[in-house]
């Protein structure tokens, strides 16, 4: 039997504040989720896997700016709030991208998005193998996780930084402390299975928060902007060589 996704019942506790909050919160709003949309090629038109969609936040945006969308989370409770975002404009699935993805068709989609959910993800080879087998070529993969250097200088300095580690942090940013289990690992760790499962890595992006986060906490604005917390990655699926 599998094990139950590490975070799950941390991110159930956590749904209600996280759905209520994360659409407006300085560290979505005004710096992952910029740093993602301008790595998104064209979406109208496309079938779009939104891979740990959490309460629906980016799935509303694919869905408002024309994609046919699919979401997948493994909180219960995130399920339900993306369900009521989105009215039906897209398919939750609950699903922990641990474990293969077998109900969904290979090469049936063009995008795959995964915004900060694959920290919760040991085995990266797997999971990327099967976005690879679910992508049509040409197709995309655009993923956000936690910056290795922050993770392991910032946060867990008593570990070793050359390996995939399970950590947990306590969150207290919506409204409640829970703790928070997570994989933190190096950067090669992130590049090398990517590459394994046969993507391009097209682009490589440690963004700055926009101006807008100054006003919402500017203290991590000025940190942000002098060390990067999140790393972005836009990888692509090409034809096979005729």
């Amino acid at each position: 039997m599998a094990e139950e996704p590490i975070a799950r019942a941390a991110f159930d506790q956590l749904a209600a504040d996280f759905a209520a909050r994360a659409e407006t919160k300085a560290h979505n709003a005004y710096y992952d989720r910029p740093a993602v949309y301008a790595l998104l090629p064209e979406v109208a038109g496309k079938r779009v896997l939104d891979a740990g969609c959490g309460p629906g936040i980016y799935a509303a945006w694919l869905v408002a700016h024309g994609a046919d969308v699919v979401g997948l989370d493994a909180s219960p409770k995130m399920i339900e709030f993306a369900n009521r975002r989105l009215q039906g404009k897209a398919r939750i699935i609950e699903a922990d991208l641990s474990q293969p993805l077998d109900f969904l068709a290979a090469e049936s989609f063009d995008l795959v998005v995964s915004a900060l959910a694959l920290d919760y993800v040991r085995d990266w080879q797997a999971v990327f193998r099967e976005f690879f087998r679910v992508l049509r070529a040409p197709g995309y993969l655009v993923f956000s996780v936690g910056h290795p250097s922050d993770e392991f200088y910032d946060h867990h300095p008593t570990g070793n930084y050359f390996e995939i580690e399970l950590v947990q942090v306590d969150w207290k940013a919506f409204g409640q402390r829970v703790p928070m289990p997570y994989y933190r690992r190096p950067l090669s760790a992130m590049i090398d299975p990517l590459l394994a499962a046969g993507f391009i890595l097209d682009r490589l992006v440690e963004p700055r928060p926009v101006p807008e986060f100054a006003n919402e906490d500017p203290k991590d604005y000025a940190k942000l902007m002098r060390q990067p917390g999140f790393i972005c990655f836009r990888a692509r699926k090409e034809n096979a060589a005729r």
